[in-house]
């Protein structure tokens, strides 16, 4: 069964949410008529998955307890179906909302991390966010997100490096995380100075960005000025509460699946390694961090009980909440959600607060 109660979700967020998922339905049924696989039938696999989702959302066990209850087979599969899912309903977006033809698109390497400079017109030319996007570990590249970080190029004026980092499940952690601090250090090698460097992401990307901070720190380099987090996954242990009260009023994550997302991205590491779950680290030392989530999702307690510590530990950090909005606003609600412009214009006020 479903887990979301669509009853207490706002009609205008329902609405936005709806119209995107007959789209991403479309877009997966394309993809499983393209891609047939002989050991999998779709539906039954995603029957499982609703099975259980219901119990890791009911708290049914532990983590431990959800390992293996799907093959490295089938995660690549349901993988590579969020991803063309994620890419194409990205190209109709586009098309809808045109990017324009003064922002500059170019291809880099990035200390072998593939990654694509966004620059609109007036951008300061030594003045970066290294971005990093969502998508669970598992899904997700600059294409996807190109509408909202080109948008936070506008209102910051900064140059944006947008990286695509190697995912799971074929690429399990490490992996994402040396791609993060590899490209910071290319913008290093490249003469930009961390003073005019800020490390941005949203959700898994804000994962990344909180853990590249703390390997940065490890490593004795140079922090770059702060950090923007949007709704961030601080802590994959399991261990908090609101993660599960919350599923009912998400409706990005509540029925996704993921206790396997987890699984594709931990292997058999421990969770509470900092460098997984950053809420478990030293903060001590970390350059200003603003962090915006919603009080109404899966992430909720993530955001705050990462910004209570870190503000415990010394750290200049500033938690921006709304209300009844769903995981990622800022871009899920780009066009549609005053509180999405609210939160962008917020982060053109602390970037320029902090550079």
């Amino acid at each position: 069964m479903t887990i979301l109660n669509r009853s207490k979700v706002p009609k205008r967020v329902l609405k936005i949410m709806d119209s995107m998922m007959q789209v991403q339905t479309k877009m997966i049924f394309d993809y499983v008529n393209k891609h047939e696989e002989p050991n999998i039938n779709f539906l039954n696999l995603w029957q499982k998955i609703l099975k259980y989702n219901d119990k890791f959302m009911r708290k049914e066990g532990t983590l431990d307890d959800y390992k293996g209850l799907l093959t490295k087979e089938e995660m690549l599969y349901l993988a590579k179906l969020f991803r063309y899912m994620s890419d194409k309903v990205a190209e109709l977006e586009q098309q809808k909302f045109p990017i324009s033809e003064d922002v500059k698109i170019i291809n880099v390497i990035a200390n072998d991390v593939p990654a694509e400079w966004q620059v609109v017109p007036n951008a300061m030319d030594d003045h970066v966010i290294l971005y990093i996007h969502g998508g669970g570990f598992v899904m997700g590249s600059p294409n996807d997100h190109r509408l909202l970080t080109v948008e936070i190029g506008y209102k910051t004026r900064f140059k944006i490096l947008s990286i695509d980092y190697r995912l799971a499940p074929e690429n399990p952690f490490p992996a994402g995380l040396e791609d993060c601090v590899k490209s910071y250090k290319w913008l290093l090698s490249e003469g930009y100075e961390p003073k005019n460097i800020i490390i941005a992401g949203d959700s898994a990307g804000g994962n990344f960005t909180l853990s590249t901070l703390l390997k940065l720190k490890d490593e004795n380099i140079t922090l770059p000025a702060g950090a923007i987090c949007l709704s961030p996954s601080t802590d994959l242990t399991g261990s908090d509460d609101t993660f599960f009260k919350n599923a009912e009023t998400d409706p990005v994550l509540a029925d996704v699946g993921l206790f396997w997302w987890i699984e594709a991205y931990l292997g058999d590491n421990d969770p509470y390694n900092p460098y997984i779950s950053p809420l478990w680290g030293d903060l001590k030392g970390l350059p200003p961090i603003l962090l915006q989530v919603s009080s109404t999702e899966m992430l909720y307690g993530d955001s705050k009980r990462f910004y209570e510590k870190a503000k415990a530990e010394g750290v200049d950090v500033k938690l921006e909440v709304w209300d009844d909005m769903p995981h990622v606003f800022q871009g899920f609600g780009l066009r549609a959600l005053p509180e999405a412009r609210e939160a962008l214009d917020n982060i053109a006020k602390f970037v320029k607060k902090i550079v």
